[in-house]
């Protein structure tokens, strides 16, 4: 075996640089489909069950593509291929979503936008583990947050800067401002000329290659127990029917359902795995998530509370700071909407404190290894949230989103470079696409459960969504002491 060659400043450049355009999308989209969906009807309770697209989609496509993705081979490569068409699907998508005539058409573009931004999404983490020796894998996913921060600076403020231009940004009843409208045209085309960008200036190794360059120790196989995973399924799913049922007949929150629905899913699949062939995708699948190295499974925990937290974030987030710090909650008056835009500048400076935070990081690695720097930077988040309770002024609300912003860029690149050493390269996309569960089961969780909590023993006040987000990140920042540091990276973070 030999070691993968060190690149250039611009070679990793060029292949995160479509980072910045799937982040404009996904940044227009955490931002701005909260005010949609309200300005088209929704009440705050249905929110979150509204939101319950961005993070099924996410289960079910990224791992499908990761797998799909470690087994093709195109003129374009095996990666890009699926950056350029989930391009292509997400600017129609964010082209589309505020002309949305009703709220269940804006929900279903919801899907559409978020199952299309997850196809670009999940190979350009594995792309990362596919071009870089293990010494640059955490500089490589530290640019992917440097784009992601730079975008989601100027997506998140767009709102913002048309309104400040004189560009409508009230509506009728029903209608969305010219300010959102437009800023999804812009969003769709840097999404797809930015993807192009990686595209077509990068290439990837040919899979000859990248056995070639395989360092990782392989681990002893378990063998995949068809017989015992069938009995677990049928568990997983009796439970899941039996929570759907308790909840209509003590009719609990109907938010709940989709909790009942994931341990119906889950049984469902390990049912389905076990009666097919082992050279089937869902098969594979479904053994690789049975097979998942001791240190993914620690990491698990880590982003499970990592993402619970910034789900509650993304939600609530315009309807607390319209309602608390700007004193409305009618959509078509100027506070909200001047509330509204505020957010976008919120999210904005969260995401800048992340561009500036992604070239801190390798810095503290170096010195502190990947777990203390995390586990630092997720606290700050979580002190950043929690100060939501008590700050009034909005305009102070933007020293809290500094330690917002160290968290988020830790998030998006610590846990990548905790990982990407402990998994095969042959089967880098569907690891980080099963990985990628729980970024999305967390959310799901969030969205069965948020509503509940908050009406049940916080009287419905979407502001305290900050009080049960900071806890969970500062408990995933303790949660990350568990996993291992690795050697390689541990050796390369010191320096000898």
């Amino acid at each position: 075996m030999s070691t993968k060659p060190q690149l250039s400043f611009w070679q990793i450049w060029n292949m995160c640089f479509g980072f910045l355009g799937i982040q404009f999308g996904f940044a227009l989209q955490n931002a701005n489909v909260s005010r949609i969906f309200q300005t088209l009807g929704a009440s705050m309770d249905d929110i979150p069950m509204l939101w319950i697209a961005a993070p099924l989609t996410g289960l079910i496509v990224q791992p499908i593509v990761g797998y799909l993705s470690d087994r093709t081979w195109t003129p374009l490569g095996r990666r890009r291929p699926y950056f350029l068409v989930g391009a292509v699907l997400a600017t129609l998508a964010l082209f589309f979503m505020p002309n949305s005539p009703t709220l269940w058409i804006a929900a279903g573009l919801l899907w559409v936008l978020d199952a299309s931004i997850n196809i670009s999404m999940e190979p350009f983490r594995a792309f990362v583990g596919d071009q870089l020796p293990t010494s640059q894998r955490a500089s490589g996913y530290a640019m992917q947050s440097f784009f992601i921060g730079v975008g989601s600076v100027i997506a998140s403020l767009l709102p913002w800067i048309l309104a400040k231009a004189g560009v409508g940004n009230t509506a009728g009843p029903g209608e969305v401002p010219d300010t959102v409208r437009y800023a999804f045209y812009f969003g769709g085309a840097v999404l797809l000329l930015s993807v192009g960008w990686t595209v077509l200036r990068t290439r990837e190794y040919a899979p000859e290659e990248l056995r070639a360059h395989d360092t990782t120790v392989r681990m002893p196989a378990s063998e995949f127990d068809g017989a015992r995973a069938r009995l677990s399924g049928v568990a997983w799913l009796l439970a899941g029917v039996i929570g759907a049922l308790a909840v209509w007949r003590f009719a609990l929150d109907k938010q709940l359902y989709i909790l009942a629905g994931l341990l119906a899913g889950y049984g469902l699949a390990l049912i389905g795995a076990s009666v097919m062939r082992r050279d089937r995708a869902l098969a594979q699948i479904v053994g690789d998530l049975h097979d998942m190295p001791a240190e993914m499974r620690k990491l698990a925990v880590v982003q499970f509370f990592s993402w619970f937290a910034l789900f509650a974030m993304w939600i609530y987030t315009t309807g607390a700071v319209t309602q608390v710090h700007f004193g409305s909650t009618d959509t078509a008056s100027a506070a909200y909407n001047e509330g509204a835009n505020w957010v976008g500048v919120l999210f904005a400076a969260y995401n800048g404190f992340a561009a500036l935070a992604a070239i801190a990081i390798p810095l503290m690695v170096r010195r502190l290894g990947l777990r203390v720097s995390h586990l630092i930077n997720v606290t700050l988040g979580g002190l950043g949230l929690l100060s939501f309770l008590v700050i009034r002024d909005p305009q102070w609300l933007l020293l809290s989103m500094v330690g917002v912003g160290f968290a988020w860029a830790s998030i998006l690149s610590l846990p990548y470079a905790l990982l990407s050493d402990s998994v095969p390269a042959a089967k880098m996309g569907v690891f980080m696409g099963i990985f990628n569960f729980f970024i999305v089961i967390p959310q799901l969780v969030a969205a069965s459960l948020l509503g509940f909590l908050l009406k049940h023993f916080f009287g419905g006040a979407p502001i305290h969504a900050f009080t049960i987000g900071g806890i969970s990140l500062i408990v995933a920042g303790l949660c990350v002491l568990r996993v291992q540091e690795p050697r390689v990276a541990a050796v390369a973070a010191t320096g000898h």
